[in-house]
């Protein structure tokens, strides 16, 4: 196995020579530490099974299982499916995900580490994620920034980008939110924490789940400090060309590792999509979200 760095970017390394049913501990230990130091590992050359692809996530902690049954594989339910190509004429999973920027269960009580994605069907010209290192966003920010956010919570719901399911065509709108919130309540953590793992400083924020900011008391924060950190990490430029954006193209046989604690994310869709089908497994590692807050 060897790892190396991606030159010119100080985000991601490759992996060769992986293969999860033969590694050893040192193994899984030295892509765990890269996962954490560089955020984002790309595992070459990987051709599994679905079953196969879930042995490997089991490898480095225990798999969590997505809440909603239409995002399922119909065989290893751990895998969470986003596909627009029908299989036999049905819908295998659910197409068009996370196309905003967010952290995976960032509205769950209990936020899983290591994220797994595994590419079955990749598009041709507009391949990729967007990734913008919170931790890194969050040493950009204006002294006065983080003095504003010092202390606060942040508030998180899945209501605004919940996908209507099959069984909620015809039903009231009222209904369907009232079902989100009772299911999926909003879920309050503090706006910074240390990570667990390298001892920074991360913003736990994002566009797409972040609803609200409160103080020590629960009192609702008054002003725009929520947009204001939006604008200063880079989730309103639609250009994506702000410095905290990065994109990590992949290509057929690249299974990616990231941590979750630190990064958020964003699918790149386009107006003409393309066939596309990915596979995911997400993982917890041997810590919780955070030991502390900052």
């Amino acid at each position: 196995m060897q790892i190396e760095e991606v030159m010119g970017t100080d985000i991601g390394v490759t992996v060769d020579g992986f293969d999860y049913a033969s590694a050893g501990t040192e193994d899984i230990d030295a892509i765990k530490a890269a996962v954490y130091t560089k955020k984002i590992v790309v595992l070459k050359n990987q051709h599994l099974a679905p079953r196969q692809f879930l042995e490997l996530g089991r490898r480095f902690g225990r798999p969590e299982t997505y809440y909603e049954p239409m995002y399922k594989h119909p065989e290893v339910e751990e895998i969470f499916v986003s596909s627009n190509v029908p299989e036999d004429g049905k819908q295998i999973g659910v197409p068009k995900t996370g196309k905003f920027w967010h952290a995976d269960y960032q509205f769950m009580p209990d936020p899983f580490g290591l994220t797994f994605i595994y590419p079955q069907v990749v598009p041709e010209k507009n391949r990729g994620t967007y990734f913008i290192d919170m931790g890194k966003a969050y040493g950009r920010l204006p002294e006065d920034l983080k003095k504003e956010v010092a202390d606060t919570f942040s508030r998180h719901s899945v209501r605004k980008y919940f996908k209507i399911r099959p069984s909620d065509v015809y039903r009231p709108i009222s209904e369907i939110i009232e079902e989100v919130d009772t299911k999926t309540p909003p879920v309050v953590k503090p706006s910074t924490f240390i990570h667990p793992m390298t001892g920074e400083t991360v913003l736990y924020i994002s566009e797409g789940f972040t609803v609200g900011m409160e103080d020590g008391d629960g009192e609702p924060l008054e002003g725009d400090l929520l947009q204001r950190l939006f604008e200063a990490t880079g989730q309103l430029d639609d250009t994506f060309e702000h410095p905290n954006i990065h994109l990590q193209t992949f290509e057929k046989g690249d299974l990616l590792v990231w941590d979750n604690r630190s990064l958020i994310h964003r699918a790149r869709h386009t107006t003409t999509p393309e066939p596309t089908v990915s596979f995911r497994v997400t993982v917890h590692d041997t810590h919780k979200l955070y030991d502390r807050a900052v």
